[in-house]
């Protein structure tokens, strides 16, 4: 009897501690199953966005010559049609693509000048693409790079001595680019994505004067597309918890516009563009709150940046050249954010306070002159950021469900200052405006509440 009673009493304690295990915990509580999301079918969409070029101009003229960077700026928009196909892989479900897109524009650079005597003007009317897509499928949201085929026109007038000189006409190069697309509910699906495009070189001439121009241009474009047909329209099954802490880390690259001008008590001398390119990579650390699907929140962030612009020069050969450079060496903001979550995904608009150190160097035969300060202004842009694949390498998970991937775009405008050059009457004044393109990598500490796909 007593080994009865025993036995009873060891399997009513297995029974309560198995219930015990049982029992709901907080953040452990696996969300409901959401239908496999299939990208195949066929697309259609619109667009819209901001480019900003990076057209590198040589001017010779004669035994002298002019560098500077023509840099058209303005809006884009368009519309885009494409199909996907959808496979499974080692690393999970990925997505192959063909798409084409048309685009106007309105980006216009008419402010380059030298001492009245020769003005640069240059405008980007419309651009296309042809490319193909790989995408890393993490259920409704695809991580993809793409790449291919592009062509535009670009026009430059050249005005000297008052006499203007126009070039230009169609153009083809490539392009290539990445994104993220998110979906929205139905057959609906919204996309952030940059894309360069080269464009070619070009040599035309004036006389006897010959203008080598480089046309490169940068596209930040935000877009709406909806699939016709299709396996899977989207319903979202939970809204994903954005509550509470997060802190991670990004990289990206940027380009400068920086508007330089070098006067005096008579006038301005030179009206031209200071363009640094080059990576950035920094970490971030944020808190959201969340009502129904709106979450607010506050980000604070810190960059190194490679950004810099040693291209330019007045004269531009060996004792006579006037040299200059101009490098963003870091900067950081801190931010508001505000977004609306979609199932799974968030899409944000940020905006605050920006600061940063900008370079600007000028050698000269005689001299040579660095000025280096920090500035302050303020950054604005938007992203999405989605919950990271779960890819499966060696029979587990690469990243858990705390881990989010989220991609920016973000306009920082640090302002102007002004230096004197040497003591004399001659002033130079630059402008600091980055064009930021990131991805990052977040760790919440309360472990969101998402679908899995």
């Amino acid at each position: 009897m007593k080994r009865i009673l025993l036995g009873v009493l060891l399997a009513s304690t297995a029974m309560s501690a198995q219930a015990a295990d049982l029992a709901p915990r907080p953040y452990t509580k696996a969300p409901p199953m959401a239908p496999v999301y299939d990208w195949t079918g066929l697309y259609l969409g619109v667009n819209a966005g901001l480019g900003v070029g990076r057209n590198r101009a040589v001017h010779d003229l004669g035994p002298l010559a002019i560098s500077t960077h023509l840099q058209p700026l303005g809006a884009v928009g368009g519309g885009q049609i494409g199909y996907n196909w959808q496979t499974n892989s080692f690393f999970g479900p990925i997505v192959f693509g063909v798409e084409a897109d048309l685009q106007g524009a309105d980006m216009t650079d008419n402010r380059t000048n030298f001492i009245g005597a020769l003005q640069y003007n240059q405008r980007l009317n419309w651009f296309g693409t042809a490319r193909g897509r790989v995408g890393l499928v993490n259920g409704p949201m695809m991580t993809y790079l793409t790449g291919g085929w592009a062509y535009g026109n670009v026009g430059t007038t050249v005005i000297q001595g008052g006499v203007p000189s126009a070039f230009g006409g169609g153009r083809s190069g490539w392009t290539w680019g990445s994104g993220v697309e998110a979906a929205l509910g139905g057959n609906w699906t919204g996309k952030i994505e940059y894309l360069y495009l080269d464009l070619g070189n070009r040599t035309d001439f004036i006389g006897g004067q010959a203008l080598h121009s480089e046309l490169r241009e940068n596209i930040f474009r935000a877009g709406l597309n909806y699939r016709i047909g299709g396996h899977s329209p989207y319903v979202p099954m939970v809204t994903a918890n954005w509550n509470g802490l997060y802190l991670g880390g990004n990289f990206g690259g940027g380009v400068g516009r920086n508007r330089t001008t070098i006067s005096n008590p008579a006038g301005n001398l030179a009206q031209f563009n200071l363009a640094p390119n080059g990576f950035v990579g920094g970490g971030q650390i944020g808190y959201n709150w969340q009502a129904g699907n709106i979450v607010f929140g506050l980000e604070t962030d810190f960059q190194g940046s490679t950004l810099e612009d040693n291209k330019a020069c007045f004269f531009c050969v060996p004792g006579a050249s006037v040299d200059f450079n101009s490098k963003l060496q870091w900067f950081g903001t801190v931010r508001g954010r505000l977004g609306y979550a979609v199932g799974n995904s968030m899409f944000y608009a940020t905006g605050g306070f920006a600061y940063g150190n900008v370079q600007t160097a000028l050698n000269t035969p005689l001299n040579n002159f660095s000025f280096s300060n920090t500035r302050t202004g303020y950054a604005v842009g938007g992203g999405i950021e989605t919950p990271l694949p779960l890819v499966n390498l060696f029979g587990g998970p690469l990243f858990g469900p705390n881990w989010t991937s989220t991609t920016e775009y973000l306009y920082v405008d640090l302002g102007r200052s002004s230096f004197n050059i040497g003591g004399g009457p001659n002033v130079l004044t630059t402008g600091a405006q980055e064009h930021i393109f990131r991805t990052g990598l977040n760790y919440h500490f309360n472990m969101p509440t998402v679908a899995h796909y």
